[in-house]
C-alpha cells in the first residue's frame, strides 16, 4: 500500500504517531486501549504490535493482563447485550 498510496500511507502514519503522542492521555495508557481494542477486533498483527508498544512505554506485566480482562469484560458485555436484542426480537416475531 506505501507503495501504491504513498501520499495516503504518509499522512496516516504522521496521525498515527500524534494520535499515539503523550498527551491528556499518556502514552502507555494510549498503547494498553490499543491493545484492548485489539484484542476485541481480533487483529493479532495489532495485538503484537501494541503489547509491545505498551511494553516499551512502560506497561507492566500486570497491567498487560489486566487489558485483556477489560477488553473480556467489554465483549461479555456486548454479548449480554446483544442477548437482550435477541430477545426482543423473538418477542417481535412471537407477536
Amino acid at each position: 500500500m506505501r507503495e501504491l498510496v504513498p501520499d495516503v500511507y504518509r499522512a496516516f502514519l504522521e496521525f498515527d504517531q500524534k494520535a499515539f503522542k503523550d498527551g491528556a492521555i499518556p502514552s502507555k495508557t494510549k498503547e494498553l486501549i490499543a491493545l484492548g481494542i485489539a484484542q476485541i477486533t481480533q487483529c493479532p498483527w495489532c495485538i503484537d504490535a501494541h503489547t509491545k508498544k505498551a511494553a516499551t512505554a512502560g506497561a507492566s506485566d500486570a497491567e498487560i493482563a489486566e487489558t485483556t480482562f477489560v477488553a473480556m469484560a467489554m465483549a461479555a458485555g456486548a454479548a449480554w447485550s446483544h442477548g437482550g436484542l435477541a430477545l426482543q426480537c423473538l418477542q417481535e416475531h412471537k407477536g
